[in-house]
């Protein structure tokens, strides 16, 4: 009986074997395949890291290059001139390219940020920030009613940039002799808490110019007339801090 039982177990092992090596053949070539995938993957994801890094590094150098020019309007030209990796860096450069022709040529420097503003596969901050500056030249071509239409579009956004656009506003309301409405402008800016101190401060300034009366952060008057209002209110701000 145990003989027996022994080429039983003898045979049934070598059947198992059988089986074993037919599904080595028949699906070994699957976990083969896995491999080179996870090999190929892990080559190619080092490849590609390695050309974004040699595309930003040529780009940079193209950048730099085209800044080294001597005239503002040759650099403008060689700013254009430069292949962008993307819409991102795309904007940049028109954004470099506007500063650089701005002296030179306002209107067209105003006419390339307003086309970043076009732009829909950038970030909206771009945009945004492309049209305040925009906006901001004084010599680019926009009427009053146009700069304040833009400006109202993005005061209703939020963080730093609706402040920028009230900033502006309150400088539009100036510019078209409403005065009133400029510091009730600046005051808003200035109680405002999202705003930074160099803008709190400006505000400031703007408003004891005009003859208004600056608001602390509380939204009480400060009663230090002229150029010590600003110092007042930076006091009453450490204060309110406290």
């Amino acid at each position: 009986m145990s003989n027996s039982d022994s080429f039983i177990e003898e045979v049934s092992e070598e059947v198992r074997r059988d089986r074993l090596f037919g599904l080595m053949r028949r699906y070994g070539w699957i976990a083969v395949v896995l491999v080179l995938l996870i090999v190929g993957g892990a080559a190619y994801n080092e490849w590609r890291k390695a050309q974004e890094r040699a595309s930003a590094e040529a780009l940079g150098d193209a950048m730099l290059a085209a800044l080294e020019t001597e005239e503002r309007g040759d650099r403008a030209e060689a700013l254009d001139a430069v292949t962008p990796a993307g819409p991102g860096s795309a904007a940049i450069l028109q954004m470099m390219a506007a500063a650089e022709a701005l002296e030179d040529d306002p209107a067209g420097a105003a006419e390339r940020l307003m086309g970043i503003a076009q732009m829909s596969d950038i970030p909206l901050v771009y945009r945004q920030i492309a049209t305040l500056k925009a906006v901001m030249i004084e010599e680019g071509g926009m009427d009053a009613e146009t700069r304040r239409a833009r400006l109202e579009d993005l005061a209703l956004g939020g963080g730093v940039i609706r402040l920028l656009a009230e900033e502006q506003l309150a400088y539009l309301d100036i510019e078209t002799g409403n005065e009133a409405g400029a510091i009730e402008r600046m005051n808003a800016i200035s109680a405002d808490a999202g705003a930074t101190p160099g803008l709190r401060r400006r505000a400031t300034q703007v408003i004891v110019a005009l003859g208004g009366e600056p608001q602390l952060p509380g939204g009480t008057e400060a009663s230090v007339p002229g150029d010590a209002a600003v110092g007042a209110v930076d006091a009453g701000t450490a204060e309110g801090g406290e």
